[in-house]
């Protein structure tokens, strides 16, 4: 679900470092951190063997912050784009959640979340991944948010609302990950569609 940059030109060879970075942050999307080791990101990035200590001084944990920030970047990019693209909140969260099912079909439901498998491993007992990750879903939520109000829904509620549609989205992406079906996700964004076309105005 970690897509290449949009920005970058077709023309223009990425650096080892962000070979590095983006092997890294699909890895970690795919098999998690624990289950990703660097000789395994140095051979799907095509980089020399000292490059990743050169750009990572500290390793693997460096390495994953910063894949963690870059896929979060470019996930919050596309929400962005989409948003912005949209009639409205309602139609933005189908056309969203349609775009996460497309993404598990063709990664043949190996990929979810660009951030999960960070949080659910590094979070508890990092407290600087904890950070980085906080940051990289308040962006999200606020992306969220942001659409909601324009729908004219108070700021206050528009933020509840971010919430338990970033939470319901992110609980989906497991279900369907888990059921290898498009159903989990797909589903809670119809009935995220209806909750929010209920608190328009209000």
């Amino acid at each position: 679900m970690v897509r290449p940059s949009r920005s970058q030109d077709a023309h223009e060879r990425p650096t080892a470092r962000t070979r590095i970075v983006e092997a890294a942050a699909r890895l970690f999307q795919s098999q998690g951190y624990a289950g990703t080791g660097l000789t395994e990101i140095l051979r799907a990035s095509k980089a020399p063997k000292g490059s990743l200590y050169h750009y990572f001084p500290n390793g693997k944990r460096d390495l994953a912050g910063e894949a963690a920030r870059v896929a979060g970047a470019r996930f919050a990019d596309t929400m962005a784009r989409m948003a912005g693209e949209s009639a409205s909140s309602a139609q933005f969260v189908v056309q969203f959640t349609g775009q996460l099912a497309t993404w598990l079909e063709e990664s043949r439901f190996r990929q979810g979340c660009p951030l999960a498998t960070l949080a659910l491993e590094l979070a508890p007992g990092d407290s600087e991944a904890s950070d980085t990750l906080e940051g990289v879903f308040a962006a999200w939520q606020d992306a969220l948010k942001l659409r909601l109000e324009a729908d004219g829904i108070a700021p206050e509620r528009a933020g509840r609302l971010a919430l338990l549609i970033l939470s319901s989205i992110e609980g989906a992406l497991i279900l369907s990950r888990t059921a290898r079906k498009t159903e989990p996700v797909l589903s809670v964004g119809e009935e995220l569609a209806a909750l929010i076309e209920s608190h328009r105005g209000t």
